[in-house]
């Protein structure tokens, strides 16, 4: 899985966001704020920001002390959903989602391998929360894959 520029931003956008909410309760945050506190390019800010609203997991509020917002409380929030809002599905073959695959034409073993790994995305994403991140603290069934030391092992390329 390839984490974009766009769902990276958006993960940690989110984040600060939930952050903020904790410190100054119903405060909106401008979008030049969001992208100074994350060292965010402004412009790319606004599209993912576009993107979540689309996606309904942020709201604005115009005027001179508006800003943006959580829609819902960041324990309601998953990284998976966020993922979703800013570049679609958490997982597609040839722009497919794997449960498709079939009234594409695609066999087996390869449809139930791409649901699989679907399956393994969502055992993640879909359990950490923003309120994780905003916290430093992930779901401790999450926290022990990462502790793994294998986990931090780097595959080398086979030529």
């Amino acid at each position: 899985m390839r984490i974009t520029h766009k769902v990276d931003y958006g993960v940690r956008v989110m984040t600060t966001l939930a952050e903020v909410a904790s410190e100054t309760p119903g405060k909106p945050t401008s979008s030049h704020a969001l992208a100074e506190r994350d060292g965010l390019p402004p412009g790319f800010l606004d599209d993912i920001l576009r993107l979540l609203r689309n996606g309904g997991l942020v709201r604005s509020q115009r005027g001179g002390e508006g800003g943006w917002m959580l829609t819902r409380p960041a324990k309601q929030i998953t990284v998976a959903d966020v993922i979703r809002a800013v570049d679609g599905p958490l997982a597609s073959v040839r722009g497919v989602r794997p449960h498709e695959l079939a009234d594409a034409g695609e066999r087996e073993p390869f449809i139930s391998l791409w649901v699989a790994v679907r399956a393994s995305l969502r055992s993640v994403l879909e359990h950490v929360t923003i309120a994780d991140l905003a916290t430093g603290r992930l779901p401790k069934r999450i926290q022990n894959m990462a502790d793994k030391p294998d986990s931090w092992d780097a595959r080398p390329r086979e030529l």
